[in-house]
């Protein structure tokens, strides 16, 4: 098969004929149809994380149809359409027991763990706890662009964030993670202020349900902007870039006993961010990360598209060919361009 693979972190990837996957006895092996390219494949190409061995292929962004299957596999056949989390649980440990997959002790992440989608073909383990259904409604590239970016925003607002009609949220950083949660912030009922250091980005915050938006650029003080803006701070706020400057803003902007969720990867450098805790104690914040989704929660998540409430495909920047996603991958520290790249061609 055709795949992107670098042996060297921070080096330019090639594409290159590799072997085809094989499945695991609980796994199976996918045609990838299309696979999101994300900001933590570019942490990944950098080398900040611990679980990539050289040489590696990234992309976890995933939905295809299923190729292969392995022997143990009961729920899925040749030919179903799936799409999967990017954290996979393994079904035995006890945060999987506890219905937490997302905090596997034992987490299988294609384009981390394993080779991942950026390919023509991917091998999923434990195929049975994270397969999900594709409706044939949706089309393989909205469904590859939920796979991080989306239902990772999705379980931050609903589950998390606990996010209800009427509250003020913010949301710092327009890319993938930060529209996806403002259009599902907005389906709630939710006021959204949306902060970026880009119009172009601001302008489609708004097009996916952003009331206020600021311009972080515009030597503006952001922390009072926020508070300005919602008569006191927000009710929740949500880091959906991962800095030290957003991080502290999405904690310092929030009033009285609200809650920030950590969603934007705090890797290398950045992992030990300054927070201002002197709010946190005085003020009763709640800080708290979301990392995934289980693929069980998947449904409500399915039914809110299916009903018309959330509007994906709206988040959907361009469509490029795999020839194309080495160069696109290594570029993506420059956050050019809006909404969510996906592949869709092999």
């Amino acid at each position: 098969m055709r795949a992107v693979i670098y042996d060297e972190f921070a080096k330019l990837p090639t594409i290159e004929e590799v072997p085809d996957p094989n499945p695991e006895g609980h796994g199976v092996v996918l045609r990838v149809k299309a696979t999101g390219l994300c900001r933590s494949d570019w942490h990944g190409w950098m080398g900040h994380d611990p679980d990539i061995k050289l040489p590696h292929v990234p992309g976890h962004e995933i939905a295809g149809v299923v190729e292969a299957v392995g022997k143990n596999v009961a729920k899925w056949k040749i030919g179903d359409r799936v799409t999967l989390p990017f954290v996979c649980g393994c079904g035995d440990c006890p945060q999987c027991m506890s219905g937490n997959h997302q905090v596997c002790d034992n987490q299988f992440q294609p384009g981390f763990t394993h080779w991942g989608s950026f390919a023509e073909f991917v091998a999923v383990n434990y195929a049975d706890i994270n397969l999900v259904a594709v409706p044939t409604e949706i089309d393989y590239v909205t469904a590859a662009s939920l796979g991080c970016r989306f239902v990772t925003s999705f379980r931050a607002i609903v589950a998390q964030g606990k996010v209800s009609a009427g509250q003020w949220v913010a949301i710092h950083g327009c890319g993938g993670v930060g529209l996806s949660a403002i259009m599902i912030a907005n389906a709630l009922g939710a006021n959204v202020v949306a902060i970026d250091i880009t119009d172009e980005k601001l302008e489609l915050a708004r097009s996916v349900g952003a009331n206020a938006t600021l311009n972080a650029r515009e030597s503006i003080d952001v922390v009072e902007s926020v508070r300005s803006i919602t008569n006191g701070g927000a009710h929740v706020s949500i880091d959906a870039l991962g800095s030290p400057v957003t991080c502290f803003n999405s904690i310092a902007n929030l009033r009285k006993r609200g809650k920030h969720v950590q969603v934007g990867l705090m890797l290398a450098d950045h992992s030990h961010p300054v927070v201002p805790m002197d709010k946190v104690i005085a003020n009763e914040l709640e800080i708290v990360g979301s990392h995934g989704i289980q693929a069980y929660k998947y449904s409500s998540l399915l039914e809110m598209i299916n009903s018309g409430k959330l509007h994906p495909q709206k988040l959907i920047g361009k469509m490029i060919s795999l020839d194309e996603s080495a160069e696109e991958l290594s570029n993506m520290n420059n956050f050019s361009g809006t909404g969510i790249t996906v592949i869709n061609r092999f």
